[in-house]
């Protein structure tokens, strides 16, 4: 066992969690929100996304959010772009550090983004560019590593080959996403038994969706091989489009008690963090699928 003596978890909720609910959460709520996670330890919160109101009407609010939240020093506020324009709404709002995203399977990039892989690589060559020329820290995503829902598994060169034009363009972190949630700890094995003789780990983020309740298990595979940043959802907010019903992001009231039985420091406060939960879940008006919030529940 090779585990790291701590893990920095990138919180993802206010974005990639409610961008699939159907409710919407009122921009104050929002705010009021994203500032209690502030106080819960986390060093990086993903506000927002700052894509055409009509793809994501729950984030239609995104300059908002982002200039109404409390910054606390020391936190990271960083929201997804998928283009200049979302890029100059995006540093007028003072984000901290702006994520682009693409996939490595070309049939779900041609779905999720209307472009082809080749076509959308000049597109985020531009906003990287801007963005790091603006002073900006600059994440890269990159989905359906381990599945397609479309394809099916994806070849591990290819997601090399978009990871490392991504670098080539000057990003400084990139987030491996199980998009569909299909991956198991030995793919994970695998996968990264080839990444770590071709990256520095420490630029090497993973995104494990838990649709098929294998999220943490992929991640403690995953520290094994030096991995020390994921992201999550706090209450496991969220869902996956291509698998109705299903759970979206691994919770990061889950992966935080997880970790801390391990002996593995997060910095991250649970009480506060469940405090944050029980928050947002009265926004939604209904349960949060994270184990910790059902025992939560209970009492």
């Amino acid at each position: 066992m090779n585990w790291p003596e701590k893990v920095t978890i990138k919180e993802v909720g206010p974005r990639d969690g409610l961008q699939n609910e159907k409710v919407i959460i009122p921009a104050q709520s929002k705010i009021e929100w994203i500032d209690q996670l502030s106080d819960t330890g986390l060093s990086y919160i993903e506000v927002t996304s700052f894509v055409h109101p009509k793809w994501i009407p729950q984030l239609s609010d995104a300059a908002l959010v982002a200039k109404g939240i409390k910054r606390k020093p020391g936190i990271t506020y960083a929201a997804l772009v998928p283009n200049q324009r979302g890029l100059e709404s995006a540093l007028e709002a003072n984000i901290d550090d702006i994520s682009v995203f693409m996939s490595s399977s070309e049939t779900h990039n041609l779905k999720n983004i209307n472009k082809s892989i080749s076509d959308t690589f000049p597109i985020l060559k531009d906003v990287i560019r801007t963005a790091a020329n603006s002073g900006k820290t600059v994440r890269g995503y990159v989905s359906t590593v381990f599945g397609c829902p479309y394809e099916g598994e994806v070849a591990t060169d290819q997601v090399f080959r978009v990871c490392d034009q991504l670098f080539e363009y000057g990003i400084d972190e990139v987030s491996l996403g199980d998009t569909i949630g299909v991956a198991s700890p030995r793919q994970v094995a695998l996968f990264l038994e080839q990444a770590v003789k071709r990256y520095d780990m420490s630029q090497i983020a993973l995104h494990f969706h838990d649709t098929r309740g294998m999220a943490l298990a992929n991640i403690l595979e995953s520290l094994n091989y030096g991995i020390d940043t994921f992201d999550s959802s706090l209450g496991g907010l969220g869902g996956c489009p291509y698998a109705p019903g299903a759970s979206g992001n691994v919770a990061t009231d889950d992966l935080v008690h997880m970790l801390h039985k391990m002996g593995i420091h997060t910095g991250i406060n649970p009480e506060k963090l469940m405090k944050a939960a029980a928050m947002v879940q009265s926004f939604l008006e209904k349960p949060l699928p994270s184990h910790q919030m059902a025992v939560n529940n209970a009492q």
